[in-house]
């Protein structure tokens, strides 16, 4: 009886060891998955707005044409997108952005209403080909920089897309957050030489610029 008095507190005595193990390693799963959650919460998430936001092309003038080689002031007008961030770090981040090609329209008021009109027809129809191409697009692969004054300083490396042609660039860039409302300004430049995009004779040369294309940007986002 003894001995069986023996195994019976060995066997209880076992089973209160695993149920303890069992409570301790539970314990640790729900640590790991409350500090995976605080991570994950503390990735922001805004969605762009084009209504707030300024994106223009400056298409600098090359040679004498119909329009005396004047240069263009080209605006982006419709895109969708989205940036995310931590408040406290440049990592995590991301940036996409989506531009409808057909929403680039020239804005410079020293040309007339007839003359932007056939402008912005050359943009469409021969230069940006937007039947053929609707869409430019911009997605981050990674982001650096530092945080500074209480704007992070950073430089966003991503794909671009455009004109049916992708490639690698570095856009750097000044960001803030306010409340709920993020903000990037930030300028660069692309050789459209390189996304095949040329700049049209046609109709006494209408929109002849030359191949690098410079851009500045404003972009507001609210907090989704």
């Amino acid at each position: 009886m003894k001995f069986l008095a023996a195994i019976s507190v060995s066997l209880l005595l076992g089973s209160l060891g695993f149920v303890s193990l069992f409570q301790k390693a539970a314990t640790v799963d729900v640590s790991a998955t409350v500090s995976d959650n605080n991570t994950a919460a503390d990735v922001i998430r805004f969605k762009l707005d084009p209504s707030k936001s300024t994106f223009i092309c400056h298409a600098n003038r090359a040679g004498i044409a119909y329009f005396k080689g004047r240069s263009h002031r080209v605006a982006v007008k419709d895109f969708d997108g989205e940036a995310s961030m931590s408040l406290d770090s440049v990592s995590p981040a991301s940036l996409t952005m989506t531009i409808r090609s057909a929403s680039l329209e020239e804005t410079d008021p020293i040309f007339t209403p007839q003359e932007k009109g056939t402008i912005n027809g050359e943009l469409n129809k021969i230069v940006l080909e937007t039947a053929k191409y609707p869409e430019i697009t911009f997605k981050s692969t990674d982001i650096t920089g530092s945080l500074k004054n209480g704007a992070f300083d950073v430089k966003v490396t991503g794909d671009i897309t455009l004109h049916g042609i992708t490639r690698r660039v570095t856009i750097p860039a000044t960001v803030t957050v306010n409340g709920d409302t993020f903000e990037a300004k930030g300028n660069f430049s692309l050789n459209r030489k390189r996304f095949g995009v040329n700049a049209t004779e046609a109709f006494h040369g209408f929109v002849k610029v030359r191949h690098v294309l410079k851009f500045e940007f404003d972009i507001i986002g609210q907090r989704v």
